[in-house]
């Protein structure tokens, strides 16, 4: 019995953090039947491998209409780590694929040797689907982005969770955090990460861009705190504040198209 609820809970966690991880399990549990314990341990890893660069990118395309965004490469436009790509987090739909590409094209060319860096997209498979800790990021239409800082690396080596707390006199918003909430401020780590300023030309170039050629493409919405968009000097109907539940998004940029 317990070794029945261990490999459930395997099977869930796998599925919650890579959406086919509990699919691979239960095939590496089948060698085993066959071929011992050793055979499934061995070949876990070479069938996820498998599934997830070469059987998952074109049954996604079939299935469900979502691309896989580019994982690492010279281009403009990369993942910030390999883990998004590594647990099927960075497909989109094709028309979010061709937004971040022109991004990208674009801020490389206002600014050279610029690299835009993807975080969370969505997973390859059915919409609804949650892609935790989002509330969102269910549908193949939204996708988050690394801040540009100065000198060009990143704070945090996934992207997230280095915030941008606010300065003296800009708006202060959620003063009192909500019980039931994934507005972590995460005080703790903080420490952690370098002090690296945002680039606040190329950031405010990144989001004028998304405000205007991004409607070309169905931009609905862009989600940053309201302390970043006034020191940005950026305003527009799409930039919008999440709300005091969801997480902060003063680490990162959260896009996403319309229907």
């Amino acid at each position: 019995m317990m070794r029945l609820l261990g490999t459930i809970a395997l099977f869930l966690f796998l599925t919650a953090i890579t959406q086919i991880g509990g699919i691979i399990l239960l095939m590496s549990l089948l060698l085993r039947r066959w071929f011992g314990a050793l055979a499934m341990v061995a070949s876990f890893p070479v069938l996820y491998l498998i599934g997830t660069f070469f059987l998952v990118p074109p049954l996604a395309s079939a299935i469900s209409g979502r691309v896989p965004l580019p994982c690492s490469s010279p281009a403009s436009l990369q993942s910030a780590s390999p883990l998004y790509c590594l647990l099927n987090r960075n497909y989109v739909t094709p028309r979010l694929f061709d937004l971040a590409q022109a991004l990208s094209r674009s801020t490389e060319d206002a600014f050279p040797g610029t690299v835009t860096r993807t975080l969370d997209g969505n997973f390859p498979f059915f919409d609804g689907f949650p892609l935790l800790p989002h509330l969102s990021h269910d549908d193949g239409r939204k996708l988050d982005l690394a801040f540009h800082y100065e000198g060009g690396g990143l704070r945090s080596p996934i992207g997230y969770f280095a915030f941008q707390k606010p300065l003296p006199g800009d708006p202060q918003i959620c003063p009192d955090q909500p019980i039931l909430s994934l507005r972590w401020d995460l005080d703790w780590l903080q420490p952690v990460f370098p002090k690296l300023p945002i680039d606040i030309e190329r950031q405010r170039m990144v989001i004028d861009w998304l405000t205007n050629e991004g409607k070309q493409y169905g931009l609905e919405n862009v989600f940053i705190e309201p302390h970043l968009a006034a020191r940005l000097n950026v305003s527009d109907p799409t930039i919008r504040f999440q709300g005091c539940r969801a997480a902060r998004h003063d680490d990162h940029l959260h896009i996403q198209l319309a229907d």
